[in-house]
């Protein structure tokens, strides 16, 4: 079955259509639906399938007159179609006013300048009474060449002891003293330069400190800044001393040197110098 209103299909027993809710015996009285909407929102209308099948023509052609033409939906502007002027009129009488500006002073540019750092100015260099300049910048007086050889002495009297002992040890292991050949003389004295060269290389390398004679004379080596020295400075102290001690003009150049420095001091940088009363006794 099919409804007499919209023409959809509906099944017995149905008391409304399920499309448009009619009863089974509403039916159409003319070509087109009553619309819904009204304006230009509404729908078009569409003929009716009951009419269609039929081929019943519609009310207003039963009665003679001309159906008129179904206006088109149109949409309804949404702004004036005549908008007003945008431009402002302007009196001729009216004066125009000049734009003011403001006047910028220009503001002479920072000098740019490198700020400085409060440093300890550099030490100033001794001045001698010859024209050679200075190497000792620090304050430290050099020691004098008799308190140098205090030291040397002392120094020397423990190296002496140690052949003494290496001696002793020979003779007890069965040795004998024969001085007639060089080469026993030669010997014996590669020996004492030995025992020179391990005892300076136990202070310089192993202890890294001044020598036992060094302090019993109260010396101290100091480089020419005033510092302590560094295994380096000790070390290349050791081979001027050892240069100085083979050729005897490195020790006597302190007595012509103006700063009385002897050729070890100038290779390595540094000197001895006395220790003061104050930090002797602290020791």
């Amino acid at each position: 079955m099919t409804c007499g209103y919209c023409g959809s299909r509906r099944y017995s027993g149905e008391l409304r259509c399920r499309t448009c809710g009619c009863r089974s015996d509403d039916t159409l009285t003319g070509e087109f639906p009553g619309p819904f909407t009204d304006g230009a929102l509404a729908t078009q209308p569409r003929p009716s399938l009951r009419d269609s099948r039929t081929n019943v023509q519609p009310f207003a052609a039963r009665r003679g007159q001309a159906a008129a033409p179904a206006p088109a939906p149109r949409q309804g502007p949404l702004f004036d179609d005549q908008p007003g002027p945008k431009v402002v009129s302007i009196s001729p009488n009216r004066q125009r006013s000049r734009p003011v500006t403001a006047t910028r002073t220009r503001r002479p540019a920072p000098e740019q300048t490198q700020g400085r750092l409060d440093l300890d100015p550099p030490p100033a260099r001794k001045t001698l009474s010859t024209t050679v300049e200075a190497r000792i910048y620090c304050e430290y007086p050099v020691a004098t060449s008799i308190h140098r050889a205090i030291a040397a002495a002392l120094d020397w009297s423990l190296v002496l002891m140690g052949y003494g002992l290496f001696l002793l040890v020979y003779h007890l292991m069965g040795g004998t003293f024969a001085l007639q050949n060089n080469m026993n003389i030669a010997m014996f004295a590669g020996m004492l330069g030995l025992i020179g060269l391990a005892y300076a290389l136990l202070w310089t390398v192993v202890a890294c400190d001044d020598t036992a004679g060094t302090r019993w004379a109260q010396l101290r080596i100091t480089t020419f800044d005033g510092d302590r020295p560094d295994p380096r400075q000790r070390l290349w102290r050791l081979a001027g001393a050892c240069l100085s001690l083979c050729t005897l003009v490195g020790l006597l150049w302190s007595l012509a040197d103006e700063e009385s420095l002897t050729w070890q001091d100038h290779i390595s940088s540094t000197f001895p110098t006395p220790i003061p009363l104050s930090h002797s006794r602290r020791r």
